[in-house]
């Protein structure tokens, strides 16, 4: 059985590599100019706000903004790879979000990629973020959309 719990793809890298050192959200990334990443507020939480006497029962749809930060190691991965990202809604309908290619040099070399894009939410819940080097599946990062909603007076 894949390590998935989806009997899909295994979440383990392929011998030698490439290897996966992070894969989170956060608020925003400080690139020194030695190329070090400092991640200002890591967050796997998003909280969607409705107030008002107008304010729905049900979340309407939010665009929101977001940063993921995925940091590879090459091991003995050397050439382009393809990385994807997936993000799978609380309903489990997949879209993808971002698809690029990655050149890794081999060894201790890597690839930090900082990935800002716009995503619709249009459910609350639980939505996972799959990440994917070639069609390996390399992780799968969480992130929870919640609807709070405050109403007052109205009739």
């Amino acid at each position: 059985m894949s390590s998935d719990g989806q009997g899909g793809a295994s979440a383990a890298p392929p011998h030698g590599g490439p290897y996966l050192k992070a894969a989170l959200f956060c608020d925003q990334v400080i690139e020194a100019k030695d190329g070090v990443l400092s991640l200002i507020r890591v967050v796997d939480r998003v909280t969607t706000m409705a107030s008002g006497p107008g304010a729905p029962k049900d979340m309407p749809s939010v665009t929101h903004g977001l940063v993921a930060v995925v940091m590879l190691t090459s091991g003995s991965a050397r050439g382009p790879e393809e990385v994807r990202l997936e993000m799978e809604r609380p309903d489990g309908q997949r879209k993808d979000v971002w698809t690029g290619t990655v050149h890794m040099e081999g060894e201790d070399k890597g690839q930090n990629l900082v990935l800002n894009f716009q995503t619709t939410f249009e459910l609350p819940g639980l939505y996972w973020f799959n990440l994917y080097v070639g069609e390996q599946l390399f992780t799968r990062m969480p992130l929870r959309l919640m609807y709070t909603r405050f109403s007052s007076g109205g009739h």
